[in-house]
């Protein structure tokens, strides 16, 4: 059984548990830790688990509101991390202090496991060092962790190909982003090629993924001040030919509940 939690998604701070079953063994990574270990401790508690629960970290990127406590989360745990070389630098990675043994490299399309999950990362165009997002299985079903991005690329389409569920971004309305007091730099980061996708990126990259085993895509990443759910709900739902409540939006404070995937 596959099933992922969001804890948290938004500038604030992103983390998302990715759990799969198989007979007595359990398995959960975390992806990205951009929350205090207190408040990842609470929101773990909310769903009946603490810290010791997770079995490993992944980091996607070295932004803040990524690996912003991934650092003071395996300290205080001494559970395994993993990232890409590229992030490990950006952050100086090997300086942490962790042990050997908890610092490992990932690379895209190379597959790892963890327990009862298989792990794929890919590449994905964002303007940070070597980025990474995911897809996992527990053998049978699968998902796609596609948080942050500039565009759809063609390599991120045929990773994803064929996924069960998605947690996907949605970051910005054009229209609200294009009008909002942002400075013009940051306006031209975030709609850029190595930024963010827009509700109609993310309807786009939608479209090409789907497929009729594709049974649920949650919104996620959504800006506070140049988004809102119900616009990301409406264009994802015109996108795949579903209705608009059927796509939930992970909340920057809540996360999302336990979603199964099928």
């Amino acid at each position: 059984m596959l099933r992922f939690k969001n804890l948290g998604s938004g500038s604030a701070g992103n983390a998302t548990l990715i759990e799969a079953t198989c007979g007595l063994q359990v398995s959960r990574l975390l992806v990205d830790c951009g929350l205090s270990v207190r408040e990842l401790n609470r929101r773990l508690l909310a769903a009946d688990l603490t810290l010791e629960d997770v079995d490993a970290v992944f980091i996607t990127h070295e932004h803040a509101d990524h690996i912003g406590h991934a650092k003071s989360f395996a300290l205080r745990t001494g559970k395994p991390v993993w990232m890409s070389r590229g992030t490990a630098l950006a952050s100086q990675f090997f300086d942490w202090g962790l042990s050997p043994s908890q610092c490992h490299i990932a690379r895209d399309s190379q597959v790892f496991e963890l327990g009862c999950l298989q792990i794929t990362p890919f590449t994905v165009p964002h303007d940070a060092r070597e980025p990474l997002q995911l897809r996992c299985t527990d053998g049978s079903h699968h998902m796609g962790v596609l948080t942050d991005l500039g565009h759809g690329s063609a390599h991120v389409v045929q990773a994803l190909q064929r996924c069960h569920a998605l947690l996907l971004e949605c970051n910005h309305d054009r229209e609200l982003l294009a009008n909002s007091t942002y400075p013009p730099f940051l306006k031209k980061r975030i709609a850029g090629p190595q930024g963010h996708l827009s509700n109609e990126e993310s309807a786009e990259l939608a479209k090409a993924l789907v497929h009729p085993q594709l049974n649920l895509i949650v919104a996620a990443h959504l800006s506070e001040r140049n988004n809102r759910p119900e616009l990301a709900q409406d264009i994802l739902a015109q996108a795949t030919g579903c209705a608009a409540a059927d796509i939930p939006v992970a909340d920057p404070l809540n996360g999302t509940p336990w979603h199964s995937v099928h």
